[in-house]
């Protein structure tokens, strides 16, 4: 098994990776001590049984990934990955760099029936006939040197993808769905996907609250403990939990007396730069205009559902997904379903290749143009 440790080594690999029609790729890599993931590992192969397969050691001194960067410029090899969001997202903030064209084998499943966010070793085992060794899924990829049991692990992630990869490619051919998958990886190649703003931060809490005031002191707190992380690079849960923010945002804290009597404040957070962070976040809150409070995100909640029509969309969905072999959570989640029985129509459910399997009917289902009928075993749609 070859493990690339210089960029000399890196680029050989990727000039011969030039001319063949896609690379299948993979990456190892930690999370949990930083907000960043920290790049362990990169696993490269060649189509072909006998089509070369590396590791690349980001972590080998003196190593530059560019020459990679530059293969995923090229617009004439493919680049294969399975699930491949958190990959990319890597890339993204290392090197300001998407591959071009993209496949994700775990997007196409869904498109080709497979499920729902189906496994990789799901599809090794029904696509490439084989087992995987599971043993170094828990591993620490940072320390050095890899054994030969990670090595095979990590290689495998990306010879067996070959084998999914031109299956799936030629069953988005057979059935004309191609286009679906571009549509769904659009959102994969999007910087947005990855960039998270302090600012925004405040929009992941799940709170109850429609209070703007509460929601005011989230939202400067939210800003202050997401930019104190990415500039320390260190979970976010680090600097505190978002039980203790929402707390925090309740008491609103006015000097480091108050702050001690909070119950889910870490004991670090107390004092210091966090401690003082928090006290100018509630501060700033609350000498705002209630004209700058920010807006509740929309809710399903308060919608007036109609549930009969929303129990009839169900039905539409899964006669739909059953018809196509499309995985139902692809195409519209419990919650769309709900916003179209109640009215609503910016939901992605009613746009693209979507609309085309789902939208359309569904649409014409609220407008009373449509029924279903039970047909055996089927539900078929009925223009009335």
């Amino acid at each position: 098994m070859k493990t690339l440790t210089t960029t000399q080594a890196l680029a050989a690999f990727c000039k011969a990776a030039e001319t063949v029609p896609y690379v299948t790729i993979d990456t190892e890599f930690l999370r949990e001590r930083t907000y960043y993931a920290k790049l362990c590992l990169v696993q490269l192969a060649l189509p072909g049984d006998d089509g070369e397969a590396v590791l690349v050691d980001p972590l080998a001194e003196g190593l530059s990934l560019e020459p990679l960067y530059e293969l995923f410029r090229n617009e004439n090899v493919v680049k294969v990955f399975h699930a491949a969001r958190q990959d990319l997202e890597i890339f993204f903030v290392e090197g300001n760099v998407f591959p071009e064209p993209l496949f994700d084998t775990q997007v196409a499943a869904m498109v080709c029936g497979f499920g729902e966010q189906v496994g990789y070793e799901t599809l090794v085992r029904k696509i490439a006939k084989a087992n995987l060794d599971k043993t170094s899924r828990f591993t620490d990829w940072s320390r050095r040197p890899l054994t030969e049991a990670q090595k095979t692990y990590a290689l495998a992630d990306v010879t067996h993808l070959r084998v999914i990869y031109e299956f799936l490619a030629a069953e988005l051919d057979r059935t004309g769905r191609a286009a679906w998958l571009r549509e769904e990886l659009g959102v994969l190649t999007a910087p947005e996907t990855y960039t998270v703003h302090p600012s925004e931060a405040w929009k992941r809490l799940k709170t109850r609250t429609n209070s703007g005031k509460f929601l005011a002191v989230a939202r400067e707190l939210a800003r202050f403990r997401e930019g104190y992380a990415q500039a320390r690079n260190i979970p976010r849960n680090r600097v505190f939990k978002d039980e203790a923010l929402l707390e925090l945002a309740s008491t609103r804290p006015q000097n480091i007396e108050d702050l001690s009597r909070s119950r889910l404040l870490l004991r670090e957070a107390r004092r210091g730069e966090i401690a003082e962070g928090v006290i100018a976040a509630v501060q700033a809150a609350q000498a705002m205009d209630p004209e700058d409070y920010p807006k509740p995100p929309k809710s399903n909640d308060k919608l007036q559902v109609n549930p009969a029509l929303a129990d009839l969309l169900r039905v539409l969905l899964k006669a739909k997904c059953e018809e196509t072999g499309v995985a139902q959570k692809l195409i519209a989640s419990s919650g769309d379903l709900d916003a179209i029985a109640a009215g609503r129509r910016d939901v992605a459910a009613l746009r693209g290749w979507r609309k085309e399997v789902f939208g359309d009917d569904a649409l014409r289902l609220c407008a009373g143009e449509i029924a279903l009928a039970a047909r055996g075993n089927t539900v078929e749609v009925v223009t009335l």
